[in-house]
This record gives structure tokens, C-alpha cells and sequence, in this order.
């Protein structure tokens, strides 16, 4: 098996900067010797284009989106190269990147799904948050709901790239989500498996989420956000205290869906290394569970 690993220093769709230095720190704890050594074929692509949060005062609900707009096609193109002859490791950055990821899966594979592991829905719009945060909004982008922007939703000329069907979300946290986001969720029939779930049975649960998800190819998204923020302090959100899975709980779901034959790559979003450095085992422990992650394949 051939994983090519791509890193996404981009926090222009994120809450400030710090996110775009998370593929460096991932490298600096040992990611790609931790990935090497487990038998597979590793290629290390490299960094696509740095872009930085900046406060966009001429668009403040939608703040930088030209920049992810680039930022999409150009992950895109470097994912859909990846998937010629493997599966791809995509090191975020900000949770846009599974716009990206999604993309190039409809350019190889005719359709994309998505398995989003996260505390939140990211099902906002311009009109329903005045956060302005594109992260927050990545997956109401992907399906193309009212409100979304059209600029981002078809940035590659396929929109929407996923149907209700091919979303399904693992470790969502009710408290997390906006009453806009509850209402999509129940109009467009989506499928959550919950926090409770991952945490109790980790693996159960992702299996729980594959089934749900339509048959065919799919990519998994992982907001470090998910993690106890005790358990972890990585994530550019600090409010996951106390709740959700911790690392080692994290990698029992990850595995289950890498194993998977149609499991073509992994993208990871929102990690924060100045948060990290509360904990200086938090991201050497994640770059460790990220290596079994890959063996299990």
C-alpha cells in the first residue's frame, strides 16, 4: 500500500492563526518515521501553498473564502494524484481540507463519501452564524445547502460534492451544534452516530458508520476537536473538556475505517501546536496512534 502524505498549512478558513503550522509539528514529532516503519509505501509530498488567517473586514461572515477557494483546488489536484496509486495522508490545516478531499474523490472515483469525525456538524451557512468561519461551515459547503456560497460549494465544478447519503458523521456532540445545524440535519435525513457511542464502543461505532454510509470508496475527516481537550489539548477549540474519546479510544474507530478496502485516505484539521504545548506527549501520542492507524491497513 502506497500513502502519500500531503500537508495543508492553511488557517484561513479557521477561527485565527495557529492551525497552519500543525503539518510542521506533525513532522517534528516523528509522523513520517512513525509511518515508515510500518511496512508501507510512504511518500511525503510535501506542503501545498502556506495561507494565514487574516480578519476580513470586507467579508466578515465569510471570511477569506477566496483564499480557500485556491486552497480547495489546489488540495484537490495534489489528493486526486495520491489516488492513483494508493491512499492519501492529508495534514491539516484548517477542516476545509475535506472540501479538497471530497473533490478529488469525485474527480477519480465519479462520487465522493465522507465518514466526519467531529464534535460538530459544520452544517452552518453565512445566514445562519455570525462566527464567519469557513470550518464551521465546511460541510454545509460540500452539500451545497441554501444559504451556502456558491463560490466555495463549486469551486471544481462539481456541486454538491456529497449527497445526504454519503455523509455520515461519528462523535458529533449535541451540545455542539446549532439549532440551524439540528434542523438540517432532520430535513436532509442525515446520519449521526454520537460522541457516547465512539467513546463506549470505539470500534463498534465507526463500523456503526460505515454501514450507515453508501457503499463505494469513501475518505474519512478527523477534527482533533473530537478528543477530550484533557485527554488532548490539540485542537484550536479548547471547549471539548471533559468529554469525548481520548486518543488511544480515537485509534480503536480510525483503524476500523483505514482496514476498510473502499477507505481511500485520512484528512486531519484543526490542531493547534501552541495548545499542544500544555501536553508535550499529546501530539508524539497521536503521531504514534496514527502509525498503528496506517499499520491496520
Amino acid at each position: 500500500m502506497r500513502v502519500t502524505v500531503i500537508g495543508v498549512p492553511d488557517s484561513a478558513g479557521a477561527y485565527g492563526v495557529g492551525v497552519e503550522r500543525a503539518p510542521a509539528a506533525l513532522r517534528e514529532a516523528g509522523l513520517i518515521d512513525a509511518l515508515e516503519a510500518t511496512g508501507r509505501d510512504i511518500v511525503d509530498a510535501g506542503d501545498l501553498t502556506e495561507r494565514s488567517w487574516t480578519p476580513d473586514r470586507e467579508s466578515p461572515l465569510l471570511q477569506n473564502v477566496d483564499q480557500e477557494i485556491l486552497a480547495m483546488r489546489e488540495l484537490a489536484d495534489a489528493v486526486a494524484a495520491g489516488l492513483d496509486d494508493g491512499r492519501v495522508l492529508v495534514l491539516g490545516g484548517a477542516c476545509t481540507v475535506a472540501l479538497g478531499v471530497c473533490a478529488a474523490l469525485v474527480e477519480r472515483e465519479g462520487r465522493a463519501r465522507l465518514v466526519y469525525v467531529d464534535r460538530h456538524l459544520d452544517l452552518n451557512t453565512p445566514h445562519s452564524t455570525r462566527e464567519g468561519s469557513l470550518s464551521w461551515m465546511g460541510m454545509a459547503h460540500a452539500l451545497a445547502v441554501d444559504g451556502a456560497a456558491e463560490g466555495l460549494a463549486n469551486a471544481t465544478g462539481h456541486a454538491p460534492l456529497l449527497s445526504p447519503a454519503d455523509l455520515v458523521y461519528l462523535g458529533h456532540e449535541p451540545m455542539a451544534s446549532t439549532e440551524g445545524e439540528r434542523e438540517a440535519v432532520e430535513e436532509l435525513g442525515l446520519i449521526v452516530v454520537s460522541q457516547e457511542a465512539l467513546v463506549e464502543q470505539p470500534a463498534d461505532a465507526a463500523r456503526a458508520a460505515r454501514t450507515a454510509l453508501s457503499e463505494g470508496p469513501f475518505a474519512v475527516h478527523l477534527d482533533v476537536d473530537v478528543l477530550d481537550f484533557l485527554d488532548a489539548p490539540i485542537a484550536e477549540n479548547v471547549n471539548g473538556r471533559n468529554s469525548g474519546p481520548t486518543i488511544e479510544q480515537l485509534g480503536r474507530a480510525l483503524a476500523e475505517l483505514w482496514r476498510d478496502p473502499d477507505c481511500r485516505g485520512l484528512s486531519i484539521g484543526q490542531l493547534d501546536p501552541a495548545h499542544a504545548r500544555a501536553d508535550p506527549s499529546a501530539i508524539p501520542r497521536l503521531v504514534a496512534m496514527l502509525g498503528e492507524v496506517v499499520a491496520a491497513g
